[in-house]
């Protein structure tokens, strides 16, 4: 069907569209197909030659494709001299892929100097647009030749082709009309050339100069007329009205130069030649452009040789892949080591987030206290709850030491030290170093954080109020000194430090997360890099080619790669200045985080001391009050047996005395005084 369509395409654009489809489903078809000429699959093509009219065939698949290419080139020729020179597009791309790809022995109209004869033709009649364009837009003058001059050139080429003795053949009476007309061309565009350097020597005042180009235009533009006999009348007028511009300035020129100016007027050939500027581009031919070929008719048909293809290219890749992470992994390393030898995270370069907020464990602690705002109050009422259990009129803390033996103190299980042989109330060292944190350090802390802490109201007698100084309860062996969180704002110089040490920190953050991502960017990159389509279509002589040309895809990639690794020993040793700098710093820190955690766990122990306090002090209460109970029992239990045994002693005695005869009489002794039995039990009741 394609076919059917390229042999009477139509002469449009479409048509164009035509011809290219069929061309790249050709060059699919060859890619897996073996149509060639001598090989199994190939078939007879047809075509008529041009010029001569005469059938040529041959069995090969490429000269059917030449004969589209040839077709596109003359349709593209066709609908350029049907539109309006505004573009500098030609159809020499098609001629120039057929000249550099295919063989020239298919057919005469086929051969190199035919096909250069072409080229140099549609370049030159684009040039020419180029040129009308330029004159419009008033373009420099010395731009203006140069253009002029490139379209003298572009002719004298295909001038060449036409002398060829084979093209003279072979085009007949056609070639004399075709070399006259292209003559005629040469002189009329070098004396538009040499018009346009007169007006660049006159824009320069080199009136002598001007006189000579103009001259040398004039001459040229005689001898275009002579070529131009028989021509239309189209290009006999655009002649003469040349002829009028060039007459006139050489005719003022001169004139000029001869009554005004007097300089010398040089020869032709002592000035620099112009030289032509290509600007006209043919339009490219790709075979295998999706765009203009479709779907391929023949996808699903790969062959083996592709496929071997395909794996070469993957170890291709693959070779890539390797040689580039061997050098991320070898910065990594480097990179990884330096940073471990540092000691440095970015996160806690300074600690100074820690500050900004009370930890949870010590909001807890706040919370708690919060809600009771009697606490020094309970627990002095607590201790106070057990003087009375000893030496009546309570203890103060004279009392509570007098109790204190040198070699320490009995107390109730539980309360951590004992051996003491004599029983105490309380822990008297105890209660003074758990008293005082709760008192100076929690007091501290509220003045700081009265709103967190809520601390506030009258105590009464055994309190203060919070707007007062913190009371002192001097401990035993321990100074009083109340304690408050260190203040972790460092000076203006520290803080200059650290804000170095963290944006170069960041940088080295940056430099790795650009490089990851580098990374993965590249294995995405290869992983969907498939080209078994062009490997299909690609001759097993160009595959080294296409491989060379398909990973140029990777080399902005590694270029990046390549700028990102560099950067690594700027960087760290950026990096090494910053740290030298940061050592004292660093020092400073560590000891305001050491001060702040001591405080902080001081803290957190004064108030577990005060619940632990609190709780020892209602057991010790309980404990002798339990004590007190048993003994007041044991006590009355004593006494009545004190009396009891007292009594059986007074029967037994009386029993004694009456089984004795009467004593004789003795001289009088005083009476026996009798003890009181609380006396008397005492040690009976220690005893029992």
């Amino acid at each position: 069907s394609l076919r059917q369509s390229a042999v009477s395409v139509p002469r449009d654009f479409e048509g164009c569209s035509t011809l290219r489809k069929y061309l790249g489903q050709l060059h699919f078809l060859h890619s897996r197909v073996p149509m060639g000429q001598g090989h199994e699959a190939a078939v007879p093509v047809t075509w008529t030659e041009i010029f001569s009219g005469k059938a040529v065939t041959h069995e090969d698949i490429k000269y059917e494709q030449a004969c589209v290419l040839y077709n596109l080139g003359a349709l593209h020729s066709m609908l350029g001299a049907m539109d309006k020179r505004v573009s500098e597009e030609c159809a020499a791309g098609a001629f120039t892929y057929l000249r550099d790809h295919f063989p020239h022995s298919y057919s005469v109209d086929m051969s190199h100097q035919i096909l250069s004869l072409n080229i140099n033709l549609m370049l030159g009649q684009a040039q020419e647009c180029l040129l009308e364009k330029s004159m419009l837009d008033n373009r420099k003058s010395f731009l203006v030749a140069r253009i002029s001059a490139q379209v003298v050139d572009y002719y004298k080429e295909a001038c060449r082709a036409l002398e060829n003795s084979e093209t003279a053949s072979l085009l007949g009476k056609i070639q004399k009309d075709w070399k006259k007309l292209v003559q005629m061309k040469i002189y009329y565009f070098a004396a538009v050339a040499h018009l346009h350097m007169g007006k660049q020597a006159e824009e320069q005042q080199k009136f002598g100069e001007r006189v000579i180009y103009f001259q040398s235009a004039l001459d040229k533009l005689n001898e275009a007329i002579k070529l131009a006999k028989g021509q239309p009348e189209t290009v006999q007028e655009a002649l003469r009205f040349t002829m009028d511009v060039i007459g006139g300035k050489y005719n003022s020129a001169k004139k000029d130069n001869d009554f005004i100016y007097h300089e010398a007027v040089p020869a032709l050939d002592t000035l620099q030649s112009v030289k032509g500027a290509p600007l006209v581009k043919a339009l490219p031919v790709n075979p295998t452009d999706p765009a203009v070929t479709g779907p391929d008719i023949f996808a699903k048909l790969v062959p083996m040789a592709a496929h071997e293809a395909s794996s070469l290219y993957s170890e291709e890749k693959a070779k890539l892949l390797r040689d580039v992470m061997a050098k991320i992994e070898a910065k990594n390393e480097v990179l990884d080591q330096f940073m471990d030898s540092m000691q440095l995270d970015p996160e806690t370069v300074d600690n100074l987030d820690m500050y900004s907020h009370i930890p949870p464990v010590l909001m807890e602690k706040c919370a708690a206290l919060s809600v009771r705002p009697d606490t020094v109050r309970n627990l002095v009422q607590s201790m106070q709850g057990l003087y009375p259990l000893y030496p009546p009129g309570g203890l103060g803390e004279a009392g509570l030491d007098s109790l204190c033996p040198p070699g320490g103190l009995a107390v109730p299980p539980g309360w951590g030290r004992q051996g003491c042989p004599s029983p105490c109330p309380l822990d008297v060292p105890v209660c003074h170093l758990a008293l005082a944190p709760s008192v100076s350090l929690w007091w501290g802390l509220a003045r700081r954080e009265q709103s967190k802490l809520a601390l506030s109201g009258d105590r009464g007698d055994t309190g203060w109020p919070i707007q007062g100084p913190a009371p002192q309860v001097p401990p035993r062996g321990v100074p009083a000194d109340p304690r408050h969180p260190p203040d972790p704002t460092p000076p203006p110089d520290d803080k200059q430090v650290l804000q170095n040490l963290k944006r170069i920190l960041a940088k080295v953050q940056e430099m790795r997360d650009q490089r990851a991502s580098l990374e993965q960017q590249l294995r995405e990159m290869i992983q969907k890099d498939d080209i078994t389509t062009s490997l299909v279509t690609t001759d097993r002589s160009e595959m080294k080619k296409l491989f060379e040309e398909q990973l140029k895809k990777y080399d902005q990639l590694k270029v990046y790669l390549e700028q990102n690794l560099a950067a690594q020993e700027n960087v760290l040793k950026a990096l090494t200045d910053a740290n030298v700098k940061y050592a004292a710093v660093r020092k400073a820190l560590a000891e305001v985080e050491h001060k702040w955690n001591t405080t902080v766990q001081t803290l957190v122990a004064s108030y577990e001391a005060y619940e632990d306090l609190m709780k020892k002090s209602q057991e010790g209460k309980d404990f002798y009050t339990d004590l007190e109970g048993k003994a007041a029992k044991l006590l009355e239990r004593a006494r009545a047996a004190c009396q009891a045994s007292e009594a059986h002693r007074q029967q037994l005695l009386e029993r004694e005395l009456k089984k004795q005869p009467p004593p004789r009489p003795t001289a009088p002794k005083p009476p026996l005084q009798k003890k009181p039995l609380d006396e008397a039990g005492g040690p009976e009741a220690a005893e029992l």
